[in-house]
């Protein structure tokens, strides 16, 4: 049994459901009464109590439904909770009265269409009605126009002749005028061609005499040059010179201390000796010598096949990383292909690293290294996929920049998360493996992969793999002890994943389990360890390269000195065989030497005098040279005033030229007129006399067909002037209207419908309408005397079809009306609530440092069921306000989005309670304290509604009002049952408690 009371100022209404388990019923009371469900809800009603609107009834398992609410349903909640009684009613008619509208509008448009076809219809047999009076007519008036049609013709030849002579004699004027205007063009052009010819004759000269000037200055240029290197060659001469006496000096000197020394070491020489023991002994370590040398080379040929051998086994380990690699990039393929976001979002990480203050960690996915892929299954169905290719952050700021570049800016769908500040990544379990081994368990999920720090710290901080134990097949037949026994709260076997729980208030255990999904993103399995192996043997393998680089390096080094050494023992030797022939040798050096150095010292040379000679003749070119530049300096001037009179000539030659194809231009349009005109001049002659011959025709057949002899005179009422003033030719005429039906007298035909003269005075009108009539005669045929019957019913129908028009139309504007006034008292209410909204939504979110509004939606004024309450919120300054969501926001954010919208309804509302359950479930903590503190600042204030606030936990040191009041609800297998429950007692027992404490 369930029972409520509600307060009412008329008396508190108290609501009982009594429900029968066994029978699936419920009974209904209000006030111990029983009644109807139906009546039951009429009442709450009455209250202003609406259980299904989420903005008074708001339990933790419909957050996210409130934030799936569209802009309409939104708004119609708020009307329903916080708006006056009659706002949503206003809603609702106004809405009513557009489908209404809308309706009315289509009939009208429908009546007024079938009205426009009936009357185009009637307009179509009111012609029929008429055309039986009018064909008569028609024969008639064709007898008149077959009557004027050859003197209209005549006339009109006649005209066009006359035309025709005007035009042929202004031709001919033209002719005469245009040949007498040639005259002076053609003079003009004959002067301007002579001056052409005078300017480019003087042209021509000024020309040649540029060409003689510009040789001159070439001439002078190349005598300068000349000059130059007569100066030049002057002063290598005089240097030449002084090199071979300074290097003459020099031989001389070096002579004299290689006589010197020559004679030093021939005083010196001593006697032949018996030098053979000294040659044997060195012939001796020369052998010594050779010998190591080749040892050495031994070791250098061993050395360099030690190199090759590493080299290729260097290769074979490399080649076997890149196979590795290979592997790395078919995980990356994968993400590339599944989510193709996340994948553009790791190109730019890797490009952008540098914008990052701490390490940043590509997808989970990524990251993640399966030590054995058959135990990849276990991972992907602990880890959610959008943790899978979630990016790692390990600074808060650094998320930020990333979320707004890829995010905000390049509108990529990516998730990231923030890893832990003290890390996680080595915490122990709490319980041993070696204790879970008898149930069949391996391992711990974090011990089936690899990955860096702050990856593995962020799973076990969020999904304790460390804590999470996997099993086998052996696992699962002992489940049911495993659960009791083991007390784990996620179990993996081997196909298998079992989630246990213990209620709160109950202690029993609950469990439940799923089947492992195959594994996709991680069966790729990089083994890191004989790839960290294999980086260790090729590190190994280039240091005994270095190793056998240098040893090679010391052989050369050694070979090099045994080459040394054996160079230096051979030039001993050669030095020990050449001392006997020494002493002869050195007497003929200084004897070649002596007269050498005599030679050299009578060979001498006077530079002062070179040099002065070479600086007087220098000072006689220098002086021609400075002539032949005076002389050049006049002749450009001569030059240069000879191209500036050439060029005022060519200005001048261009005028003529310019003026005389002007003329020529014009005496050729002037020329193709006169050929034009002439040619028109005859064409018009020619015209003339064929017209002539056809005048002469054409009165002949006119006279023909009016009955007139070949010398019989035009009568006055055929003549071109006066051929409509005679009416006497037509008796019995009668003008008869189209709106009157012709008296037809004994049968005879009716009267021509106009007089002659009244008719066309053309051909073309004459024979068009000939046409016309004889068309619209020919088609009075098949006449039904049951026309004018039809035509008289639905001239009545349409009448009666304007008055139903005149009728909807008069609804349709009285409908307009009551939309204008409808739309007044609900849409200016309904602005004002919102801006009421939004600035209390608006002040919470400042003070939570963040932003958010509230404002009325729609796309069209008119389409009143589109209006809708839009919600936007930002919780980071570095981005933009963004529609409130279930896929933007996190669902922290929705849940303090959605509870600061019910807050800043609180004091508008006017239902009786609001209800929130569990509302701070996915708050953090901080956002958790300033929402509660929001909560009891709005709800304790005067004049607002009661709130009822469930939740399962609270912080520590929140704020509280004297006007809340908090109550524990006490639940599990060990409370008391109701019948013992004594409240009184349990207050005595706690007084004796709280006055024997101090005692003791």
């Amino acid at each position: 049994m369930v029972e409520i009371e509600l307060f009412r100022t008329s008396g508190n209404l108290i609501i009982t459901r009594e429900i029968d388990v066994a029978k699936n019923q419920s009974f209904w009371f209000i006030n111990k009464k029983s009644t109807t469900q139906k009546i039951v809800e009429e009442q709450v009603a009455a209250l202003n109590i609406q259980v299904g609107n989420l903005c008074q009834f708001l339990p933790q398992d419909k957050v996210g439904e409130f934030a799936k609410l569209s802009k309409i349903e939104l708004l119609e909640a708020t009307e329903k909770s916080i708006g006056p009684p009659e706002m949503h009613t206003y809603h609702c008619e106004l809405k009513n009265f557009r489908e209404k509208e809308k309706q009315l509008e289509t009939s009208c448009k429908e009546k007024t269409e079938y009205l426009e076809k009936m009357i185009q219809r009637n307009e179509r047999y009111k012609q029929d009605v008429e055309r039986f009076y009018e064909r008569k007519r028609h024969l008639d008036l064709i007898e008149m126009l077959e009557a004027k049609r050859p003197w209209v013709e005549y006339e009109n030849v006649r005209q066009e002749y006359r035309e025709v002579k005007l035009a042929r004699d202004r031709v001919k004027e033209e002719v005469r005028k245009l040949k007498e205007g040639q005259i002076p063009v053609t003079r003009r052009i004959e002067e301007t061609e002579r001056q052409r010819h005078n300017l480019e004759a003087r042209i021509k000269e000024k020309a040649i005499d540029i060409k003689e000037a510009s040789q001159k200055c070439k001439q002078k240029q190349d005598i300068i040059e000349r000059k130059d290197k007569q100066i030049e060659e002057l002063q290598q001469a005089l240097t030449v010179k002084q090199n071979e006496e300074h290097d003459r000096q020099r031989r001389i000197s070096n002579t004299r201390k290689m006589i010197e020394d020559l004679q030093n070491e021939l005083k010196t020489t001593e006697n032949c000796e018996n030098l053979q023991p000294k040659i044997d002994a060195i012939t001796n370590d020369l052998r010594r010598v050779q010998d190591e040398k080749a040892l050495c080379e031994g070791e250098v040929i061993d050395k360099r096949g030690e190199k090759e051998t590493l080299e290729k086994e260097k290769k074979s380990v490399a080649a076997h990383i890149v196979r590795f690699d290979n592997l790395m990039n078919q995980k990356e393929d994968k993400l590339r292909q599944r989510y193709r976001d996340t994948y553009d979002a790791v190109l730019w990480l890797r490009n952008n690293r540098d914008k990052f203050k701490h390490r940043v960690c590509e997808p989970i996915m990524l990251t993640i290294n399966m030590k054995d892929n058959k135990n990849a299954k276990y991972i992907e169905n602990h880890i959610p996929s959008n943790d899978l290719r979630a990016f790692v952050f390990e600074n808060q700021e650094d998320m930020e920049v990333f979320l707004k570049e890829v995010r905000d800016n390049k509108k990529l769908r990516v998730n990231a998360v923030v890893a832990p500040k003290n890390s996680h990544a080595d915490k122990a379990p709490s319980r041993s493996l070696s204790e879970l081994k008898q149930y069949g368990f391996f391992s711990y999920l974090r011990e089936l992969f690899d990955a860096p720090d702050p990856v593995m710290s962020y799973l076990c901080c969020h999904y304790h793999i460390h804590e999470v134990p996997v099993g086998t097949e052996k696992t699962r037949e002992r489940i049911e002890r495993v659960i009791q026994e083991a007390r784990l709260k996620q179990i993996y076997t081997a196909e298998e994943k079992y989630v246990v729980k213990t209620s709160l208030y109950s202690n029993k255990v609950i469990s439940s389990n799923t089947s492992l999904k195959v594994a996709q993103f991680l069966t790729v399995t990089v083994d890191l360890e004989q790839r960290r192996r294999l980086e260790e043997q090729l590190k190994e393998i280039n240091r005994k390269l270095q190793a056998v680089e240098s040893g090679l390096i010391a052989l050369y080094e050694r070979n090099k000195h045994l080459e040394h050494k054996d160079n230096e023992l051979r030039q001993k030797k050669k030095e020990l065989l050449e001392r006997e022939t020494k002493k002869r040798q050195l007497e003929q050096k200084i004897s070649s030497k002596l007269g050498s150095l005599k030679l050299m010292e009578q060979d001498t040379c006077n530079l002062e005098e070179e040099e002065r000679k070479a600086s007087t003749k220098i000072k006689e070119i220098n002086v021609q040279k400075a002539k032949l530049v005076t002389e050049l300096t006049n002749l450009l001037k001569i030059c240069t005033s000879l191209h500036i009179q050439k060029v005022d000539l060519i200005l001048q030659n261009t005028t003529v030229i310019s003026e005389k194809n002007k003329l020529e231009s014009d005496y050729m349009a002037a020329s193709s007129q006169l050929r034009v005109t002439e040619q028109h001049f005859i064409e018009l002659d020619e015209s003339r006399q064929i017209l002539l011959q056809k005048c002469k025709e054409l009165m002949d057949r006119a006279k023909q067909v009016c009955n007139l002899d070949a010398e019989q005179t035009i009568p006055q009422e055929y003549q071109t002037e006066g051929i409509y003033s005679n009416l006497s030719l037509w008796h019995g005429l009668r003008w008869c209207s189209t709106e009157q039906v012709p008296t037809i007298p004994n049968g005879h035909s009716s009267s021509p419908p106009m007089a002659f003269r009244d008719l066309p005075n053309t051909l073309d009108e004459i024979d068009a309408l000939l046409t016309e009539e004889r068309s619209r005669a020919s088609c009075f045929t098949g006449l039904n005397p049951t026309v004018v019957e039809e035509y008289t019913k639905r001239e009545e129908e349409i009448e009666q079809i304007t008055e139903e028009l005149k009728i909807k139309k008069f609804e349709l504007d009285k409908y307009r009306e009551n939309i204008s006034q409808v739309k007044e008292r609900w849409l200016n209410p309904l602005k004002e609530l919102v801006e009421k909204i939004n600035e209390k939504f608006s002040n919470f979110f400042s003070s939570m440092q963040c932003a958010g509004e509230v404002d009325l939606h729609t796309e069209n004024e008119e389409d009143y069921d589109k209006y809708g309450i839009r919600i936007r919120v930002k919780f980071r300054s570095s981005t933009q306000l963004h529609e409130l969501t279930p896929h933007h926001q996190s669902g922290g954010e929705r849940s303090v989005s959605t509870m600061l919208y019910l807050m800043a309804l609180q004091e508008l509302n006017r239902c009786p309670f609001r209800v929130v359950d569990e509302i701070n479930q996915g708050m953090d903590p901080i956002n958790e304290r300033r929402v509660f503190e929001m909560v009891v600042s709005t709800a304790c204030k005067e004049n607002t509604s009661q709130y009822f606030f469930i939740t399962p936990k609270l912080l520590q040191n929140l704020p509280y009002s004297d006007k809340m009041t908090v109550l524990f609800v006490y639940n599990g297998p060990h409370m008391l049952e109701p019948n013992r429950w004594n409240l009184k007692a349990f207050q005595r027992r706690r007084r004796r408690i709280t006055f024997t404490q101090p005692s003791q």
